[in-house]
């Protein structure tokens, strides 16, 4: 990632990378589907490829909404002790509806915070100490 941020206003990196907005400038869009990343700001040209949020939003949708899930199939099973086929009924599309937008949010978040923290890959350096 270049450190090229001279002549761009400042802006909450974070907050515009979880709205789908470029991180550096804020007007640009981050996201060319659901969950794909375009190449590069159509705005400044801030080039998406130091990007990489891995698996982080995912593990945090899954215990974030994980824990939620569970514990309400558990309160509805203990208190009405409804049939199998209701379960699936009531959790199956919360847990869509509550997961897919969270996911988007949250890697938005986590490539924000990666813009602004300059965060990278880690490198050994060529030169010996010794």
């Amino acid at each position: 990632m270049t450190d090229d941020r001279t002549g761009i206003a400042p802006v909450h990196a974070a907050k515009m990378a979880m709205f789908n907005r470029c991180p550096r400038c804020g007007q640009g869009k981050l996201f060319k589907g659901f969950l794909s990343l375009r190449p590069a700001c159509t705005s400044c040209g801030l080039d998406y490829a130091f990007i990489d949020s891995g698996d982080g939003p995912a593990v945090f949708v899954i215990l974030i909404i994980g824990f939620i899930i569970v514990g309400l199939a558990l309160w509805v099973d203990i208190t009405w002790s409804p049939p199998f086929w209701v379960h699936i009924l009531l959790w199956l599309p919360l847990t869509l509806a509550l997961c897919l937008p969270l996911l988007r949010l949250l890697k938005g978040l986590m490539i924000g915070l990666q813009y602004r923290n300059r965060a990278a890959e880690g490198r050994l350096s060529d030169d010996a100490d010794d």
